[in-house]
């Protein structure tokens, strides 16, 4: 699912709201959530699941064309955790 696609959904389901009325409402809802993590924030949607900055620590690679070895350094991703009522939906399938 696309933006747009997530955009015309919730315009489906709201009455009342413009189309355009509804863009700035998910991307408000985006951009709150940006903002949480990178703060170190840790989103909690409750029967969808967490969001949460980790670090992983520098490490060793190596490329793959020339097997050559390269430092990696230090950075920050964002883990997802699919809560409970997520995690069944999609095992009960």
């Amino acid at each position: 699912m696309t933006r747009s696609e997530l955009i015309n959904r919730v315009y489906e389901e709201l009455e009342g709201y413009t189309r355009k009325q509804t863009e700035i409402i998910v991307e408000t809802f985006f951009d709150a959530l940006k903002e949480a993590l990178l703060r170190g924030e840790k989103v909690e949607l409750r029967g969808f699941g967490n969001f949460k900055v980790k670090t992983r620590k520098p490490r060793k690679a190596r490329n793959p064309k020339t097997g050559e070895s390269v430092d990696v350094p230090e950075r920050q991703v964002i883990h997802f955790k699919a809560g409970r009522e997520l995690r069944e939906l999609l095992n009960s399938r």
